[in-house]
């Protein structure tokens, strides 16, 4: 009953905005559902639950849950849109999220879980083509398009967005600033300021041209020493924190953290995109990122980068893609910074691949989170495939090696202990590779209608002397098999 309440409250409200915007504004509600069920065998390559930080003294906790092998969940999201005119709207979206006999899906005693996940205000500037967006929305650093969004941060923001077209269809700007963390929020915990914001500035020039596209960008992130890294998350997994992806292996060596109350991080970027031999399609992305230069040379970190693809557009029965990337990783030494580069929350994959967190279309437990930096990998996927009416499928080949020194990795780990800096089979040492599939299916059942499945199998081969018997034992006992099948609605 208090989830019935809490829905139909979330309902009525919308309702009545709807009805007091009615006379003068246009409301469009567009929406989805998905309900579905998950089968994981081997999560993590152990079947354990990943290390993670407990507080940001720092204190963390290592595997000591076993992961359930099936899961069955369910997402229902709306969005409407509040148009005033061509220039004017607002936006709000609402989700639901739980699995079922959990939480919000519970059937005595509910615990009622509806989110907004976006919610801004969109408008153009009288008289000419220039936008702005505030508010909760999308925000992706550019990427190719063959590569899902990007490796440095791909999610909703909490930002100011500016697009200005400086040359007709040649030429634009994309303009922002975001907040992403904003721990104390209106007070300090004492009368003494501290610096606790992670905020982020970030502009693009996309430049397109008869058969090429290119959009060099850059980000500058300012980080304070008391915001919360250590429990705020950085991935909707929960695999990784912003802690992982800001700092260094040095930071956690005496003495701890950050000196500075303020570090810069700042990334230079080009995606890049050729069409001109159509129906072959070519595809590249270079990113440099660097951070906390100025701090103890422990502290520092930067890295390089880099993808590539092609893919072949001229059959209708299936799209063939290569695909290749590589990036630096940690040197011998913990006490000259890392060479890995920084990123804020990652959203990167090629091929749909279930080892990265990209476009799986069931969500929610359907990808391994590895780590796209301190690693190299080359695949190939067959895409689109369909030789049945309404049923298309998608066949996906990924390997990943590492880049990481072992001994940097195996210096914090005797340190630590098991730690969440570094993690058995999302961040990989040289040596050391991982060999993925996936097979994802769809059927039209109807129009906006599908059954969906989505299937991934991963072999992963680890050092004992980096990661110890006990973990390196249970990843050789069986491969990571995964499941999923499902309902996906669209309205």
């Amino acid at each position: 009953m208090k989830l019935l309440r809490s829905l139909a409250m979330a309902v009525s409200c919308v309702m009545v905005l709807c009805a007091v915007a009615q006379a003068a504004t246009e409301v469009r509600m567009v929406g989805d559902a998905l309900v579905y069920g998950v089968f994981y065998s081997n999560r993590n390559f152990t079947g354990w639950n990943a290390p993670a930080w407990t507080s940001s003294r720092p204190t963390w906790k290592g595997p000591s849950k076993t992961e359930e092998s099936f899961q069955i969940w369910e997402r229902f999201r709306v969005r409407t849109d509040f148009v005033a005119n061509e220039a004017v709207k607002f936006r709000l979206a609402l989700k639901v999220e739980d699995t079922w006999g959990h939480g919000t899906l519970t059937a005595a005693n509910p615990t009622t879980s509806v989110v907004p996940y976006q919610a801004f205000l969109q408008f153009k500037l009288p008289g000419c083509a220039v936008s702005a967006t505030a508010g909760l929305q999308r925000v992706e650093m550019p990427q190719s398009q063959l590569f899902y969004s990007s490796p440095v941060f791909g999610d909703n923001m909490a930002a100011l967005v500016v697009k200005a077209p400086l040359i007709d269809k040649t030429l634009s700007a994309v303009a922002g600033f975001g907040r992403l963390i904003d721990t104390d929020r209106t007070f300090d915990t004492t009368t003494t300021q501290v610096a606790d914001e992670l905020d982020a500035y970030f502009l693009a020039l996309p430049v397109t041209l008869e058969g090429f596209k290119a959009t060099p960008w850059g980000a500058v992130a300012v980080a304070g020493r008391n915001t919360d890294y250590f429990t705020n998350k950085s991935s909707q997994y929960k695999t990784s924190f912003y802690a992982d992806n800001l700092t260094s292996a040095g930071t956690y060596l005496s003495p701890t953290l950050w000196k500075n109350d303020q570090n810069a991080f700042w990334w230079a970027g080009g995606a890049f995109e050729v069409s001109a031999l159509d129906p072959v399609r070519f595809y590249a992305d270079v990113i440099y990122g660097a951070g906390s230069q100025n701090d103890r040379k422990k502290n520092r970190r930067e890295g390089w980068f880099l993808d590539a693809g092609l893919e072949y557009t001229g059959w209708d029965l299936l799209t063939p893609k290569a695909f290749g990337w590589w990036s630096t990783g940690e040197d011998g030494s913990t006490m000259n910074g890392s060479e890995r580069m920084p990123i804020i929350r990652s959203n990167w994959g090629p091929g749909n691949t279930f080892l990265f967190d990209d476009n799986q279309e069931l969500v929610k437990d359907a990808n391994m989170a590895m780590s796209p930096v301190g690693s190299w990998g080359l695949g190939a996927s067959l895409d689109n495939m369909s030789f049945i009416e309404k049923m298309t499928h998608r066949l996906t080949f990924t390997f990943v090696g590492g880049t990481n020194s072992a001994r940097a990795i195996r210096f914090l780990n005797t340190f630590m202990g098991s730690n969440p800096y570094f993690v058995m089979g999302r961040d990989l040492a040289v040596g050391e590779y991982v060999l993925g599939v996936n097979f994802d299916n769809k059927y039209m059942i109807y129009q906006n209608l599908a059954a969906v499945v989505e299937t991934g199998w991963a072999h992963g081969e680890f050092k004992q002397s980096i990661w110890g018997h006990r973990m390196v034992s249970q990843a050789r006992d069986g491969d990571t098999w995964k499941i999923s099948f499902g309902l996906s609605y669209k309205f």
